[in-house]
């Protein structure tokens, strides 16, 4: 008896599933998922990352009971587990997913392939994003990634002819590996299903103030799309949601043009996140590119910038949130209850590990990637070194933690909730605490250094150095020579938008997810 193999990792779901959909029209077809050790007992995995992919395991396995397959589960190396099925039930055709991941998951996709070529198993890989592996040049690939995200969504298998006999396997929690794990209240649940719902939700309902909502952590929660952690582990492919979104524009102009009134925001709201589903693909490519930004700096030049002045207790500071900066330490509090905080405050907090603290971004990266529930690496390692500074063909943005209160939580509403030591002091005081009087600190019931702590650095004096030396390693020959080639292998090509006769012949700046 041969059996195709749909080798399941980052893609838990039914519906675009371009492997299960071809499996299962051949022949005998077994499902499998494996829990590896490295990877759970990696350095960026989180107990909260395994409740979501058991989470949505638990989905996928009913789905496929339903039309007559199973999902089978397994713990080891893929490769062992992979032979063990191949001596058993000669696998004719392993299925599977490109994926774009971390250095371990790199290392185990080759060995796969290698396997599979050692042993005469013929090896189906699929893209599941935009992004295009072994890709010669930037050049032309933002068409490339319209052409896959127009392309028809695959529909589910309504039948397939499983195989009996076969263990399905139990889930496997943190217990089973020896992992301490802490409760997180507030969590995003896994599976096809609660994607599809959240999905809907923001095109629907949520999405309405996207645009101009999206930056404060007092309205993100609910007015972004939430979408990040069902794309990473592959709940819904990122052409189900560019296509829906894109089906909901164009209901929304019928309606408009038919007479009816639409809320005016939802049109600018909805291209406002389109474009951030192009950057999705944009900063995965480039780790596909050059696996090794996840552990040095992409422009070179930047070496020895941070790595020899690493403060120990600055980083357990911005850890724990206990910075004496409210929106940091709100910011990190909220990540380790919820797993989630939007996008221009991970930028702040990045920011202010690297300029104000002054840690190479490294470490600092992968505490977050353990906090955030949608950790994508090709995504993460990017962006945490564009915050940082040490891409060389991006702005340096130096967010001041004063301001961003003053900015977004003005009447200190999530900064409040995640920092109760703050509770009774008055709006006006939230940015800088520190600046109350002994008789204020008393009045309002929190005494700096005692109840909550003085800021870590003196954010002027923290800023202009941080500035100082940026600019003047931006400046030098090498990071420039350095920067033409990080542009013409990572930047991107995507065209200008026209200019208006007031700005035209100004240089273009180059576009980042901090704006």
């Amino acid at each position: 008896m041969s059996v195709q193999l749909v080798w399941l990792k980052r893609d838990l779901r039914l519906e675009d599933h371009a492997p299960l959909r071809e499996a299962s029209r051949r022949s005998r077809c077994v499902c499998l998922y494996v829990y590896e050790d490295s990877l759970i007992e990696a350095d960026d995995f989180d107990p909260a990352h395994l409740n979501f992919i058991n989470q949505s395991l638990a989905e996928v396995r009913k789905k496929l009971r339903a039309r007559g397959g199973e999902l089978y589960l397994r713990r080891g190396k893929v490769v062992e587990v992979l032979n063990q099925f191949h001596r058993d039930y000669q696998i004719e055709t392993l299925w599977a997913h490109e994926e774009t991941s971390n250095s371990i998951a790199y290392r185990r996709d080759r060995d796969v392939r290698c396997w599979a070529r050692a042993v005469g198993v013929r090896l189906r890989e699929f893209p599941q994003n935009g992004v295009v592996r072994r890709l010669e040049s930037r050049d032309g690939w933002a068409d490339r990634w319209s052409e896959r995200m127009k392309k028809p969504i695959l529909s589910a298998p309504q039948r397939i002819q499983g195989v009996t006999g076969i263990e399905p396997g139990a889930f496997l929690t943190a217990g089973d590996f020896q992992i301490s794990t802490v409760a997180r209240a507030g969590l995003q649940t896994g599976g096809e299903q609660a994607a599809e719902r959240c999905l809907g939700s923001f095109l629907e309902q949520r999405g309405v103030n996207y645009r101009g909502e999206m930056s404060s952590p007092v309205t993100a929660m609910e007015s972004c799309s939430r979408l990040s952690a069902h794309l990473a582990y592959g709940n819904l492919s990122i052409k189900r949601v560019c296509q829906a979104t894109v089906e909901r524009v164009a209901e929304l102009k019928a309606l408009r043009k038919s007479g009816e009134t639409i809320e005016p925001t939802w049109l600018k709201s909805l291209s406002s996140f389109q474009g951030r589903l192009r950057w999705h693909c944009h900063f995965m490519q480039k780790l596909e590119d050059e696996p090794s930004i996840e552990f040095r700096n992409i422009n070179r030049a930047y070496d020895g910038l941070r790595e020899a002045e690493f403060n120990e207790a600055y980083y357990q500071a911005w850890c724990a949130g206990t910075t004496g900066y409210p929106m940091v330490d709100a910011c990190m509090r909220a990540l380790d209850q919820t797993g989630w905080i939007n996008f221009r405050m991970r930028a702040m907090l990045v920011s202010f590990s690297s300029y104000h603290l002054w840690l190479h971004w490294r470490r600092p990266a992968v505490h977050l990637a353990r906090l955030f529930l949608d950790y994508e690496p090709g995504i993460h390692y990017n962006q945490v070194q564009m915050q940082a500074g040490v891409t060389g063909i991006n702005t340096v943005r130096i967010y001041s933690p004063i301001k961003q209160v003053v900015d977004q939580d003005p009447q200190g509403k999530f900064i409040r909730k995640f920092v109760p030591e703050l509770e009774g002091v008055p709006d006006q005081h939230l940015a800088e605490p520190h600046r109350m009087t002994t008789m204020e600190q008393t009045l309002y019931g929190c005494q700096i250094g005692r109840d909550y702590p003085h800021p870590i650095v003196d954010h002027k004096i923290a800023y202009q150095t941080a500035r100082k030396r940026m600019h003047l390693l931006k400046r030098s020959a090498a990071a420039k020579a350095e920067a033409k080639g990080v542009y013409q292998k990572h930047g991107s090509r995507r065209r200008p938008r026209r200019q208006s006769q007031k700005t035209r012949g100004t240089s273009a700046k180059v576009a980042n997810l901090a704006k």
